[in-house]
């Protein structure tokens, strides 16, 4: 019982349930690993008595938590006549009062909070004071949902960057009238080693907190223009080099290599840096850095450290793992001139952002861009460097086993430590979410859920013998909407899969949206069977389909399930696994065609039907699988493999299997063709 007692007071669940109301207790190894994340010895009974005691008596000293939320009921326990004292975030004069039962009118931020009770018991606590609720959107709305790296363009140097981004937000706006574009996360990837290639998951990154430079449209940075003449013709040598790149994947069907595109575009970024910054670029790169702070100057650091180092810092010389030891600072003042380069791109990369959502507004977007925040970084990047304390060592993060895989999941991302958070007030995440939000008409949350709690799983142990642990959901969710309130942008919570009871009503209640996908949308409390448009709910972006499902062809003709089983990833025989989908597809045509959608009778016609269904639904937003549109064929990831599959490195192509630049997508005739079936779907 003490373990038990132990592991709740730092948020560990005992049990969790595999399928609903059948509970299975997590193994006490499992707990104990967790606790020595947090630091805690819970390696004898002894040691347990007296890390509950030490835990307890640390709460019952103070008279508030590290971090609270305006009327939330933490409140509610403090004695009335405490002392109370609140400096606001803008600064200003201090609020001071005895309380009484509420708190004064205080302005939307975090504020610092003393609070002194009757009896002695004093604390320092982080106040957020948010909206109910995250800005909500008039009317219902749709878009398109694009894999970045997959778009391609005739200027692209191999892999869609953000003048393609540009692009199609300017030309969907105005030709196809969609109100949003949402994209796959851009943040800064572990850069390839010599020895080991960077890793092509956009969901796997070395930092979420800055952009990846790769995604930089070179010919677009103004200092481009004025290169001196050697450097120009070095830089049209490398935009050669691209090109034959780029035509490799659009007329030889090669994957997208993004190591090979880097090492070019790196190349030409040395050459453009040596073009000086006019005075009005020079003061607005510096306002940059100042507003990037130290995060971005760690942030530069890891990489010009990854550069003489490598990528896995936990390699580097002993001295260097800590980034605030004197060594560090010193190879840091050698390293000046890398660390500016490093940052120079940050600021590069976030004016292109900031042109792209210029351009999808200006074309008359009601959202414009939604960017995708993932559920957390690669163990050896640059942000478990920088911010090592807020990371738990010695454990990931993934899923237990359920119905649908027994096995559990390991995802190989460390999880950030609650207490910490909770003892800076949430500062990451808070600057996480204004970095996102600076470009953004809306933030997708990856893995929602996550905000809850999340699945940890020691180091060493299989991804069965985890143990759910628990965040402020209250708190992280005053922050989401409070920076989405200042930021004027709807937010988007991914929760598929298996989604704790509560947790749905709790979003909705922030005004933050769902996720609803067409497939997974069933009446399951009547046979499973398809749910009716008008019984969707409102609150969500619905769609058809993910980058981690099968295309809608893929559906529709089997291809998905025979590259399942080419792949050795069913459990069932082919000829079952083909059947069961068939008979998917099937029920939801049906449907269709009940409530006097086109039978059609092809593919295309079928594609068409099935995003026609998702606009009978009310939900605020559909998002549309740009490659949907034109009847690709191949997934852009799929789950369980690595090697097995090219995942996040796979251009768009069309029906025929060719790959589709972004000029032919808009001159695709099937694709204005299925856009308007769309619009006319209501």
């Amino acid at each position: 019982m003490s373990l038990a007692r132990l592991a709740a007071l730092y948020g560990i669940d005992s049990s969790y349930e595999p399928a609903p109301d059948l509970p299975q207790r997590v193994s006490p190894a499992a707990v104990r690993a967790i606790l020595a994340a947090f630091g805690v010895d819970a390696s004898t009974d002894e040691a347990v008595e007296s890390a509950v005691a030490d835990a307890d008596g640390r709460r019952r000293g103070r008279a508030l938590p590290e971090t609270a939320v305006a009327g939330s009921l933490v409140f509610d326990a403090l004695p009335h006549g405490t002392l109370m004292q609140v400096a606001p975030e803008e600064g200003g004069d201090r609020i001071e009062w005895t309380w009484a039962g509420e708190l004064p009118e205080l302005p939307y931020g975090v504020h610092q909070l003393s609070a002194e009770t009757p009896d002695g018991r004093a604390s320092t606590s982080h106040l957020i004071v948010a909206p109910d609720r995250a800005p909500e959107l008039a009317g219902r709305s749709y878009g398109l949902l694009v894999q970045l790296y997959s778009l391609l363009s005739r200027r692209s140097w191999g892999m869609g960057d953000l003048g393609d981004l540009a692009e199609l937000a300017a030309w969907s706006g105005r030709a196809l009238g969609v109100d949003f574009l949402q994209v796959n996360p851009l943040h800064a990837a572990v850069p390839a080693t010599a020895d080991t290639p960077s890793d092509p998951s956009p969901y796997r990154p070395s930092s979420r907190r800055f952009p990846d430079p790769v995604h930089l449209r070179i010919e677009d940075i103004p200092e481009y223009a004025y290169l001196a003449d050697g450097d120009r013709e070095r830089a049209a040598a490398l935009g050669e080099q691209a090109a034959k790149l780029r035509e490799s994947v659009l007329q030889k069907g090669a994957l997208i290599d993004r190591d090979a595109v880097w090492e070019l575009k790196s190349q030409a970024l040395e050459l453009i840096r040596n073009v000086p910054l006019g005075p009005g670029r020079s003061a607005a790169y510096f306002d940059f850095l100042a507003e990037g702070g130290a995060d971005l100057e760690r942030h530069a650091t890891w990489y010009a450290l990854a550069e003489r180092h490598g990528s896995d810092w936990r390699a580097w010389p002993a001295a260097l793992r800590d980034p605030a030891s004197p060594a560090t600072a010193r190879a840091a003042h050698e390293l000046m001139d890398r660390i500016d380069f490093h940052s120079r791109l940050i600021w590069l990369t976030d004016s292109q952002l900031g042109a792209a959502a210029a351009a999808a507004h200006g074309a008359g977007m009601a959202l414009g861009l939604i960017h995708d925040l993932a559920v957390g970084v690669h163990p050896d990047g640059a942000d478990t460097w920088a911010h090592g304390e807020m990371y738990a060592a010695g454990t990931s993060v993934g899923a237990p086993p359920d119905a649908f895989n027994a096995r559990g999941q390991d995802w190989g991302l460390p999880p950030w430590r609650p207490d910490r958070l909770a003892e800076c007030g949430y500062a990451p995440f808070r600057a996480l979410l204004r970095g996102l939000f600076a470009h953004a008409g809306a933030l997708r949350i990856d893995h929602i859920m996550g905000l809850f709690r999340l699945w940890w799983i020691p180091e060493g142990h299989p991804p069965t013998d985890g143990a759910y642990v628990r965040y402020d959901a209250e708190a992280l969710l005053a922050l989401l909407v409070l920076e989405a309130h200042r930021a004027g942008a709807v937010v988007i919570g991914e929760d598929l899969g298996t989604v704790e009871r509560g947790v749905r009503e709790a979003l909705a209640a922030r005004g933050i949206l769902g996720t609803s996908v067409l497939w997974f949308e069933r009446d399951w409390d009547h046979g499973s069977r398809p749910l009716p448009p008008e019984r969707w709910r409102a609150d969500c972006l619905a769609t058809v389909t993910t980058h981690d499902l099968p295309s809608t062809a893929a559906k529709l003709t089997g291809d998905h399930a025979r590259l399942r089983h080419r792949l050795g990833l069913l459990t069932e025989p082919l000829a079952a696994e083909l059947a069961a989908e068939a008979a998917d597809v099937r029920e939801w045509l049906a449907l269709a065609w009940a409530l006097g959608l086109p039978a059609g009778g092809t593919e295309e016609a079928e594609i068409q039907t099935l995003y026609r269904l998702l606009r009978r639904t009310p939900a605020r937003l559909t998002g549309i699988w740009l490659p949907d549109a034109v009847g690709d064929r191949r997934p852009q990831n799929v789950p369980g493999t690595w090697a097995e599959y090219p995942n996040w490195r796979v251009p768009i192509t069309g029906a025929d299997g060719r790959v589709l630049t972004l000029e032919d997508l808009a001159a695709s005739p099937r694709l204005h063709a299925f856009m308007a079936a769309v619009r006319a779907g209501e």
